[in-house]
């Protein structure tokens, strides 16, 4: 058994001499033995790092057979209710103590959060026209801020646990992003054509794929009066430099999220810090961001966000 502190958390690809683990398995008899589907396990494996698969001389990758019980042991507390990050990441200790515990909260809808229940079933049956519906409606009843962070958040971060569960495809989780990013872009025009302050260019840094962060925080500071320009998704950081120059911008905001919260984003937002003119503000958002970054802004939601752009454009005007 694991110790407590023992993450199951590592680098794929991981050599063991083959004397350690005598008995090793394809991820398709893997999966045939855990009883849990193919796809699922190369999910988790690119989004939790578990299960680590090995690899033979001839580079095929291979799984112990000692996983098998650990990863049905996974599937019953997934079933009970508990997210696969929380899961993923337990020592066999931690896994095992879970499994004795009542998930009360894991099977809640958290306090602050929306009713989903709606636009879930919009996204399983690929209905848009419902989604839209849904969405629009929670918009004109919860106002901008609480939209994003008890709707919108909540909806996309349950649809990818559901992804990563095995419950919903990646299809799911497209069909969405793509509905909440058209929604967010339509819902930002009617600022934009207003707006008079100063340029804000966002983008998120390299590596960096998540973009709906951006949006969200693009809708926040147009409402706020500020002029946006947004770059997109995985940006170099020198270009991100160049046209934050080129067009004389008041500051950048980049958005990183839980998954790219790691050295590598931290080294590319202190180069951009390093880069950027003094007088040109940086700012962090999204889960991933830290407050340990000598010049960088964090800001920890969307209120705070939306506080920061109204000063921002009062000062200007």
């Amino acid at each position: 058994m694991a110790d407590r502190g023992t993450r199951y958390q590592g680098t794929t690809g991981a050599v063991t001499p083959d004397a350690a683990e005598p008995a090793r398995l394809s991820i398709g008899a893997l999966a045939r033995a855990a009883d849990i589907p193919v796809a699922t396990l190369r999910t988790w494996e690119r989004r939790y790092g578990y299960p680590v698969p090995e690899r033979k001389p001839s580079g095929h990758r291979v799984y112990p057979l000692s996983m098998v019980p650990r990863l049905r042991r996974v599937a019953e507390a997934l079933a009970r209710g508990y997210r696969a990050a929380e899961v993923l990441s337990a020592s066999d200790e931690e896994l095992e103590d879970l499994l004795r515990t009542i998930p009360a909260a894991a099977a809640e809808i958290s306090r602050g959060a929306a009713d989903n229940s709606v636009p879930l079933r919009a996204v399983e049956r690929f209905d848009g026209k419902a989604l839209k519906g849904a969405l629009t409606a929670d918009w004109a009843r919860l106002g901008p801020v609480d939209f994003l962070e008890r709707t919108v958040s909540p909806l996309l971060h349950e649809v990818g646990e559901a992804w990563a569960e095995g419950r919903l495809d990646v299809a799911h989780e497209h069909f969405l992003s793509e509905h909440v990013g058209d929604l967010l872009r339509s819902l930002r025009l009617p600022f934009d054509e207003r707006a008079q302050g100063p340029l804000v260019v966002l983008a998120t840094l390299p590596d960096e794929l998540h973009a709906l962060g951006l949006q969200m925080a693009a809708l926040i500071l147009a409402m706020a009066g500020c002029r946006i320009c947004n770059l997109g998704a995985n940006v170099p950081v020198d270009q991100i430099v160049t046209h934050s120059k080129e067009l004389n911008a008041r500051a950048v905001a980049v958005s990183v999220s839980l998954a790219r919260a790691d050295r590598r984003t931290a080294t590319h937002l202190g180069e951009l810090r390093s880069r950027l003119p003094r007088k040109i503000i940086l700012l962090a958002g999204g889960h991933g961001a830290s407050t340990s970054r000598r010049g960088v802004d964090v800001m920890p939601d969307l209120e705070t966000l939306h506080a920061w752009g109204s000063r921002l454009a009062q000062q200007a005007s």
